[in-house]
């Protein structure tokens, strides 16, 4: 149970760790303009990203199985992450 919560603290540490990147750097340049909203959403992408690898660690049992939800977990976080980014698919869903 102990090391449960040490991957939820983790998980928690790392998204404000990766959050962070993009804060301190709109303290050094104008390129980099995030609003509130932009944390919000991408805070929300990151903690329920990990919390559902979490999920998967616990729950599935076989191997394999557990890395390749994992993987797919991932791939959807970066493939929404590109298209909030630059929207590389051109979808209403980015903005445009």
């Amino acid at each position: 149970m102990v090391t449960q919560n040490k991957r939820l603290i983790g998980i928690v540490l790392g998204v404000a760790l990766i959050l962070s990147i993009p804060l301190i750097a709109m303290q050094f340049t104008n390129e980099v303009d995030w609003k509130l909203f932009d944390f919000v959403i991408m805070g929300v992408l990151l903690l329920g990203t990990g919390l559902l690898c979490e999920l998967l660690i616990r729950k599935v049992r076989n191997m394999n199985y557990r890395i390749g939800l994992i993987a797919l977990a991932l791939v959807v976080l970066f493939l929404i992450w590109a298209e909030l980014a630059v929207g590389i698919f051109g979808t209403p869903f980015a903005g445009s």
